[in-house]
């Protein structure tokens, strides 16, 4: 029974997944990420965040309780947002935020998002992977007093780019250009063909969630 582990403390993440009619294991990456980025600096966005999914993946499963790691898939995943060349990630108090919202409003960006699955077999790793999903986000202009709103819900704080497409900021986005899960931060078409490639089924994950509901 191949139990899958999302390798995440996004809220947005776990509810992509549960959706589509996975129920996932949350193991939340304990990774330092300030480390990853810096032995990946210069690095192409799509490898930057790439790695860093690969890296929070690794980290998971070198903590999975042998029960988990008998037959189990890991999901790590790492989304930031490329504004005029620079990957921005959570902006994490009011006035990056803030700032943050002045530059992107009215324009259009890409948000990217890394994926990394591993199959983990007995305690070993059998397959990896690593991709990379990328969406255009046309962003709108907020008002001073609803941008104040926002910034004072907290919710731009703690998310890649300093919005959501499925929460508060969704307000605030004219349209996207791609995937819209893999602006929420996992993309279901991404992971669909990644977990094919590795042998499995969504119809065989299905089934695991329910046997382990």
């Amino acid at each position: 029974m191949t139990r899958v582990v999302l390798g995440s403390a996004s809220t947005g993440r776990l509810g992509v997944l549960r959706q589509a009619g996975l129920d996932p294991l949350v193991v939340v990456s304990g990774v330092d990420e300030d480390a990853v980025m810096a032995s990946l600096a210069g690095a192409p966005p799509e490898q930057m965040v790439s790695g860093l999914a690969a890296a929070k993946a690794d980290e998971v499963f070198a903590h999975l309780p042998a029960a988990i790691a008998g037959d189990c898939v890991v999901i790590g995943c790492d989304s930031m947002l490329l504004l005029d060349g620079q990957l921005c990630g959570k902006p994490g108090d009011v006035g990056t935020a803030r700032r943050q919202w002045q530059t992107m409003a009215g324009r259009t960006a890409h948000l990217y998002s890394g994926h990394a699955v591993l199959v983990v077999r007995d305690g070993s790793v059998v397959h990896r992977a690593a991709d990379t999903g990328i969406t255009a986000v046309r962003f709108g202009s907020p008002t001073d007093a609803d941008l104040q709103a926002y910034l004072n819900s907290g919710e731009p704080l703690g998310v890649a780019g300093g919005f959501t497409l499925d929460g508060l900021g969704g307000w605030f986005i004219d349209s996207i250009d791609g995937d819209p899960s893999n602006v929420i931060g996992l993309s279901l078409p991404l992971l669909h063909r990644m977990l094919a490639a590795a042998g499995l089924s969504v119809a065989q994950l299905w089934k695991s969630s329910v046997d382990t509901a």
